[in-house]
């Protein structure tokens, strides 16, 4: 019995006889004894099974013969049993060689063998754990490679929080999307990528909060870079987890999608411009398919004015008859201001901006009060544009109209034109100091009949009508605008290459003159032929191109007035080149409500548009056959129109509102 003093060490095998009839029966294990000397003195089935070796051929082998030969030069096995007999116990792991040379790799644990606390030997027991140890290292070498991949990812940044949300480990990504080296940002809270509101709204935790309740967190927003830029960025949060199910962190995936951000909303603006040119293409084929027989209706109303006008002498029927006219100038009136919207109406000429807004300087300051300063800032040596003249002045006065509106407590209002070489264009600008215009007001402007003024104070077609003149105008327009700073609408228009063709040549004068009149539709030849006659002309009347032909062929034409739009083949424009091909002595003039092919007139002719008034007749029919204008009326440029004698006293008439129309 062996004493209590004398009990044996914790891994110390005092006595191995007791063990041997187990040991040998395994086969799972290398067991065997070695001397004190290293020398294999016993063998089990399983160290025959695991080496290869049977018992006579190991026996008295010193056991190094189990080592690699550079482990054995190295004195690896002797260092074994020094450990042993040092620590009482050695354990190691590392590759063993078997009788035929083949090596596997081997978990080896030696203990010492005492007796009357002398080392009698060792006892050594092998296990072969080649294939543990070849999925440890195809293991690590999966995360050696996707940690090498992860840290050499450019275009994302990956990186681990502690479940408190502190950086801990960072990728090639991170710092290149955030400016931040490995050592300036691990061990910091990744909160300081959030702006400083969403850092105050607590979004950062709110983050971590879902990704760890739901196991996903998405989102898009903005983040802040180590030199304070902002980046939109896309971002993923995970919780990780260990195999009890506790929270060990969180990976974060961010990245920077600015320039898909910007790719998007300017293909939302593409698409938004598409839907507004759509929209705007839809109400100008609108407009313009019953524009023609409204203005004929207008015409055979304002033609056949003149004629009542002999005839009634009472008060109160003369009262009638200038309401009638009224209406029906403004009716005339509106219907341009659509058509314009529109695209619909050409009479182009060349103009100097400089002369036609000082032409209408006197209207516009007497538009604008006393509380609002005009100040005018045209630059020198402006270039000539192409454009209607009438439509410009227009524009030019319901810019005005507007600017006044916003500015409901007084300001300044300025008038520039300059010239801008790099786009050979040149830009009227209007800049007010007043309210501004807000964010969802801004882009409905343009659009016919939108107005924020109280009812009765606007029709809505003010900017529509500039929009329209300045694109039909080949040109474009702008506007900017802050909220309580003011606004500016700039037009930009092509500079001029094209001089307007009139020609005064002399003709017969009226009461001697012989006009052919063109229209197809009896009741406007029959305003129209009762104007003529009031100027003293003699009406021959034709109901088509074909029948125009033959009265021109008869002669005893001097001056040609046809309507564009006619049924048949041939409309008023083809009609006039033909007769100018025939005779190009003979003066045209073309008149249309509305006409698709007016647009191809260009300069070719002078166009005259319906409904038109005497004077507005007369002074035409003046140019082409050299006789005085006689009562013809003239705008502040010098040219008749009704639209802008409407827009004028409009000026001066309409009352002061907060908003634009």
């Amino acid at each position: 019995m062996v004493k209590k003093s004398e009990q044996p060490k914790r891994g110390i095998v005092e006595s191995p006889h007791d063990c041997r009839p187990v040991a040998g029966g395994v086969v799972d294990y290398a067991i065997w004894m070695l001397g004190s000397d290293g020398r294999v003195i016993n063998w089990n089935k399983g160290a025959e099974r695991i080496t290869g070796y049977p018992a006579k051929a190991i026996l008295g082998q010193h056991f190094s013969v189990f080592y690699p030969a550079e482990d054995r030069a190295s004195g690896v096995p002797e260092r074994a049993l020094q450990m042993a007999r040092k620590e009482k116990h050695s354990a190691a792991e590392g590759w063993s060689v078997r009788k035929d040379g083949s090596q596997f790799y081997a978990a080896v644990v030696i203990d010492p063998i005492y007796e009357k606390r002398k080392l009698v030997g060792y006892t050594m027991v092998t296990r072969d754990i080649t294939e543990r140890h070849q999925a440890r290292a195809d293991l690590e070498a999966s995360e050696s490679q996707f940690r090498l991949l992860v840290s050499n990812v450019t275009d994302y940044a990956l990186y681990m929080l502690t479940p408190a949300g502190i950086v801990a480990n960072w990728n090639a990504g991170g710092e290149r999307i955030k400016g931040y080296s490995p050592g300036e940002i691990i061990g910091q809270h990744f909160s300081r990528f959030y702006t400083p509101a969403d850092q105050a709204a607590g979004k950062p935790a709110h983050a971590l909060k879902i990704a760890e309740e739901t196991g996903h967190y998405v989102e898009e927003g903005w983040r802040v870079r180590k030199d304070g830029s902002f980046f939109w960025a896309s971002v993923v949060i995970h919780p990780i987890r260990d195999t009890d199910g506790s929270l060990v962190g969180f990976a974060k995936i961010t990245r920077d999608i600015s320039e898909r951000r910007d790719a998007h909303q300017k293909l939302e603006q593409v698409q938004r411009q598409l839907a507004e040119s759509q929209k705007m293409d839809a109400l100008g084929q609108l407009t313009g398919g019953v524009a023609h027989d409204f203005n004929n209706l207008l015409m055979i109303i304002s033609g056949n004015l003149h004629r009542i006008k002999r005839e009634v002498t009472s008060e109160r029927g003369t009262l009638a008859l200038a309401a009638i006219e009224t209406a029906s100038e403004r009716a005339a009136s509106l219907t341009r201001q659509l058509l314009t919207f529109a695209r619909r109406q050409v009479n182009p000429q060349t103009i100097s901006v400089a002369d036609r807004i000082a032409a209408v300087r006197e209207v516009l300051t007497s538009a604008l009060g006393g509380a609002i300063k005009l100040n005018m800032e045209i630059g020198p040596d402006l270039w000539p544009i192409f454009v209607d003249p009438t439509e410009f002045e227009t524009a030019l006065i319901n810019l005005v109209v507007n600017a006044r509106d916003a500015m409901t407590c007084g300001g300044t209002l300025t008038v520039a034109a300059r010239n801008v070489p790099e786009a050979a264009q040149v830009v009227v600008s209007i800049t007010d100091t007043g309210e501004g215009i807000p964010d969802d007001v801004m882009n409905k402007v343009f659009d016919p009949f939108f107005t924020t003024k109280p009812i009765g104070k606007g029709t809505g077609l003010g900017l529509s009508q500039v929009h329209g003149f300045a694109h039909q105008a080949d040109g474009r327009v702008e506007i900017t605008s802050a909220l309580g700073k003011g606004t500016t609408v700039s037009i930009y228009l092509p500079r001029g290459t094209a001089a307007a063709k009139r020609t005064a040549t002399g003709h017969s004068t009226p009461g001697l003159a012989t006009i052919l009149l063109i229209e197809d539709n009896p009741a406007v030849a029959d305003a129209s032929t009762g104007l003529l006659e009031q100027l003293g002309y003699t009406v021959r009347w034709a109901p088509n191109a074909e029948a125009a032909l033959s009265e021109i062929d008869a002669n005893g034409i001097d001056v040609v007035f046809s309507d564009i739009v006619m049924p048949g083949r041939i409309d008023g424009l083809k009609l006039a080149r033909t007769i100018r091909d025939r005779k190009p002595e003979l003066p045209i003039l073309l008149t249309t409500g509305y006409s698709a092919s007016a647009r191809d007139v260009r300069s070719d002719f002078p166009v005259l548009r319906k409904p038109y008034h005497i004077h507005d007749l007369s002074r035409e029919l003046a140019k082409l056959t050299g006789h005085g204008v006689g009562s013809a009326k003239s705008g502040p440029s010098g040219n008749a129109s009704s639209e802008f004698d409407a827009a004028a006293h409009d000026v001066a008439a309409r009352p002061k509102a907060k908003a634009r129309s």
